[in-house]
């Protein structure tokens, strides 16, 4: 329980940037004077918040404020995409104070690529200055299905050859650092609730595109996950909503050539930076194709935010800002327009404001999550 009520303060804190006194945390946690103290200072002493001035409340003494020390601990992040993997290290608020990325091996065995990623993750950290005893772990963020239990990456439709990959097993005994493995698309829900766009949402959607598409939920503050931690995927919508799929209708339309088609991942995503070029040139065809893909997810998360009763929809992933502009031009208005989305509350559309690497982002924030938010779960007896 002590635990529990320190991730609750903590928590506290670490959402209001400009500080909280005391008395205002034990308002905004309903713990007793005392207790918010005694958390406080132990806090203080762990050297994970400091006090960081005063404030006046009105006629009475000004009050301390509390806030979290940024660089008195990190966590690691790693996104396995099926063109892309990359690294980030995070400070405690989320932000980003190392990165770096690389292509996807192909046809290597995977042995060898996670030997690869655990030399990456490991010359991050040093590269950084940071003392490894200040990182708290290691986030994977990987595409779906995959087995949360077991750690496992379990055979992804672009990345051959990871069938029951023990990837969070492996990158852990290799770095030194306790592992957590989730999916993609549920690592960028976490990073948008830790950090991003949708920080003040208690049910928010995160629809992300990358090499494929997903959708991530948050229903009243809690990351929904699923009886095996795969949920998000969006059937037919998601199978539509690929990059591959995306360019194979341009190739097929004649508005890119034969030349462009793709042989793996990474080839896909440069020759949609080319469809999405041609559109901003003003490329009818190039734009009729975005613009429908716009429609097909308009209509998707529509029908989520509906169900789910969501009040913020955000977007993002690695290729989200190829589109971005084009796809909200589209999306927004029709979730404006729906009869059945704003019919009691406003429903905001945002970009993630975390930018393209949303999913490694989010794997360091499972860390930080898992360790430093109040977990409720924590509380059940065994």
């Amino acid at each position: 329980m002590g635990d529990f009520n320190e991730s609750v303060v903590l928590d506290a804190i670490r959402r209001h940037a400009e500080g909280l006194s005391r008395v205002e945390l034990a308002r905004a946690t309903g713990l007793s004077a005392q207790t918010v103290s005694n958390i406080t200072r132990r806090l203080i002493d762990q050297g994970v918040a400091r006090e960081s001035g005063k404030r006046s409340m009105g006629s009475g003494k000004p009050r301390t404020l509390l806030q979290v020390v940024p660089g008195a601990r990190y966590a690691v992040g790693v996104h396995l995409d099926p063109a892309v993997i990359t690294y980030v290290l995070l400070d405690l608020l989320g932000t980003v104070t190392a990165r770096r990325s690389e292509p996807t091996p192909r046809g290597v065995d995977t042995e060898r690529v996670m030997a690869g990623m655990a030399r990456s993750v490991t010359e991050l950290v040093e590269g950084s200055g940071v003392d490894r005893d200040r990182v708290l772990g290691l986030g994977i963020a990987a595409p779906g299905p995959v087995d949360i239990a077991a750690g496992l990456v379990v055979d992804p439709p672009e990345l051959p050859g990871w069938g029951a990959v023990p990837l969070r097993d492996r990158l852990s005994a290799a770095t030194g650092y306790p592992a957590l493995l989730d999916k993609d698309v549920i690592a960028a829900v976490v990073a948008e609730r830790w950090s991003g766009a949708a920080t003040d949402s208690r049910d928010f959607l995160f629809f992300y595109l990358g090499s494929g598409s997903g959708m991530g939920l948050v229903v009243d503050d809690t990351v929904l996950r699923g009886s095996s931690g795969n949920l998000g995927e969006v059937g037919g919508l998601g199978a539509a909503c690929s990059t591959r799929a995306l360019v194979d209708e341009a190739i097929e339309l004649g508005v890119l050539g034969y030349d462009f088609t793709p042989t793996d991942p990474q080839d896909a995503q440069r020759s949609l930076r080319r469809l999405a070029a041609l559109a901003a040139e003003g490329e009818p065809r190039a734009r009729g194709i975005i613009d429908r893909w716009a429609v097909r997810i308009g209509r998707g998360v529509c029908a989520a935010a509906t169900l789910l009763d969501s009040d913020t929809i955000v977007f993002g992933g690695p290729v989200w800002p190829l589109l971005a502009d084009r796809l909200l031009a589209v999306v927004e208005p029709m979730v404006a327009e729906s009869p059945f989305v704003k019919r009691v509350h406003p429903t905001a559309v945002a970009s993630t404001a975390i930018g393209e690497d949303v999913a490694a982002v989010g794997a360091a924030s499972l860390v930080l999550d898992r360790i430093l938010s109040a977990q409720p779960k924590s509380l059940l007896l065994g």
